[in-house]
This record gives structure tokens, C-alpha cells and sequence, in this order.
């Protein structure tokens, strides 16, 4: 499988091009295309951002794998599910492994940027509260991604398969212009379940439509392909479950105290004004 993933070099081109067709949309006087393009243009620098600390991440490998094969054991002598088990269940339909390599290299991004548009052009007083949650969620996996875990599919001792490979559907096979595009040893936390989670809960809080729960099955699938895929392990995405709430509650106490200092900022002239009468009187 061709891997589309831009390079942190491009994106970070991209990016400084779409600012500067901002400012200069601007000037004539395009207020909702330049905002619309510089919102494109801070995603794309936050995404060229993200692929760099991959590449800086992969630079320290020791014991990557040693903590891959603790994450899998752990699991096991706490109950989860055995991810092999769930993988053995699915390898003999060619079709459905196929769908799910296809699945997990596109619908990441792709869901996740339809949903961005979408509050962007239909609900623009939400988008604030979205982006900044992709934003702070995103920027605490890639501190976590700094320690290298490698995923499942590299433990074929474990009795996991990398089926993507397989197949050759792989999207860390392969390089784009000599440069490796995809970090393999960032597999804790799952990026790609935060993403799908935090997609799901911003369409079902934004829209009002009886269809707005359909999105559910978006985060169900997706944890459902990185596990049959083997590129990731129950515990990858408990952790970045963790993480998204805990993007929400810093957000909702951010939003709390801008509304005490509101409340005061709004209160603070009506007392003045009663001292002033009560001097008067």
C-alpha cells in the first residue's frame, strides 16, 4: 500500500504556504477563507510537529521491544483479552484483513479532518473546543512516544502476525523521497484510538441529529483494526482513552475559570457604582 502520509519536511512546507495564502486573503478583505486556511496551516504545522518527534523518538530503540513483551504479559495476568487470540479469529478471511490494513492506514486522518471541516464551516462557536482537545491530547502522546514501545506485530514469538505486511499493505514499509514517513515504536498510547474516540464524542456533542450516533461505530471499529492488525495492545488505547479525559477536564477547568473571571470582571463595575451611591447618600 502506498503510504500517503506527508513528511514532517512537506507538511511543514504546507503549512507556512497555507499561512501566508491567509494573510494574504486577508488583506482582501476574505475573513472566513482566511481563517479557514489558517486553521489548515496550524494542523498541518502541529502534524509536522508530530512526525518529526517520531523520527526522534525511533532514534532510542533499547528496550522497545523488551517493554512491547512486558505490556503483552501484563495484560495476560490481569485478564484482558489475548490480542493474538482476537488476530487468529480474523487471519482466515483475506477480506476482512484486507479491509482492516485498509481501514487503519486511512480512516485516521481522514475521519479526523472530516470532523475538524465540519465544525469548522457548520458549528465554527464548538471548533474552538474540539481543536484545542485534538491539540492537548495529541501533544501529551507524543511526550509519552519519546519512550519507544514497539507494537505487537513485532513479537511473532508472541503469535502475532504483521498482516499488513503480509499483504502488502503496509504503511511503514516504505519511505517517500528517501525519508521514512512513519514511526513504528510509538504504539503506546494509540494516537489512532484517541483520535477515533474524541471524533465520535465531538460529533454526538455538536450535532443534533438522531443520525449523530452511528459515529460510535467509528471508535468500535477502530479499536477493533488495531487490535486484529496487531498494531496495538488493549492497554495503547486505555492509555490514550485516559489522556483525552484528561484533555476534557483540563478544558472544562480552563472554560470554569474564564467564567469566574468573567462573572467577576462583570460584577466588579456594578459595585463600584453602589459604593459611589452609598457616598453620594
Amino acid at each position: 500500500m502506498q503510504n500517503l502520509t506527508l513528511t514532517w519536511q512537506s507538511a511543514g512546507v504546507a503549512a507556512i504556504g497555507l499561512h501566508a495564502g491567509a494573510y494574504a486573503v486577508a488583506k482582501g478583505r476574505r475573513p472566513a477563507l482566511s481563517a479557514l486556511l489558517r486553521e489548515a496551516g496550524t494542523l498541518l504545522a502541529l502534524f509536522a510537529l508530530w512526525q518529526l518527534v517520531g523520527h526522534l523518538s525511533v532514534m532510542s530503540t533499547d528496550h522497545a521491544l523488551d517493554r512491547a513483551s512486558w505490556i503483552h504479559h501484563t495484560e495476560q495476568v490481569i485478564g484482558l483479552p489475548d490480542e493474538a487470540s482476537w488476530q487468529k479469529a480474523v487471519t482466515p478471511y483475506p477480506v476482512l484483513v484486507r479491509l482492516a490494513n485498509y481501514y487503519y492506514a486511512a480512516m485516521h486522518f481522514t475521519v479526523m479532518l472530516g470532523v475538524l471541516l465540519w465544525v469548522f464551516l457548520r458549528h465554527r462557536e464548538r471548533y474552538a473546543w474540539v481543536r484545542n482537545t485534538v491539540v492537548i491530547t495529541t501533544a501529551v502522546c507524543l511526550l509519552v512516544q519519546f519512550i519507544p514501545v514497539a507494537p505487537p506485530r513485532m513479537l511473532p514469538q508472541n503469535g502475532f502476525v504483521d498482516v499488513a505486511a503480509q499483504y502488502g499493505q503496509s504503511v511503514y514499509g516504505g519511505a517517500v523521497g528517501g525519508v521514512v514517513v512513519a514511526d513504528q515504536l510509538s504504539a503506546m498510547p494509540s494516537v489512532h484510538v484517541a483520535w477515533c474516540v474524541l471524533a465520535a464524542v465531538a460529533v454526538i456533542r455538536v450535532s443534533r441529529s438522531s443520525l449523530r450516533w452511528v459515529m460510535v461505530l467509528h471508535p468500535v471499529l477502530t479499536v477493533a483494526v488495531v487490535v486484529v492488525t496487531a498494531n496495538h495492545f488493549w492497554s495503547d488505547g486505555i492509555v490514550a482513552v485516559v489522556i483525552l479525559l484528561l484533555a476534557y477536564a483540563v478544558q472544562a477547568l480552563a472554560a470554569r475559570r474564564r467564567g469566574r473571571a468573567s462573572a467577576e470582571t462583570e460584577t466588579g463595575p456594578r459595585r463600584t457604582t453602589e459604593e459611589r451611591l452609598e457616598q453620594v447618600g
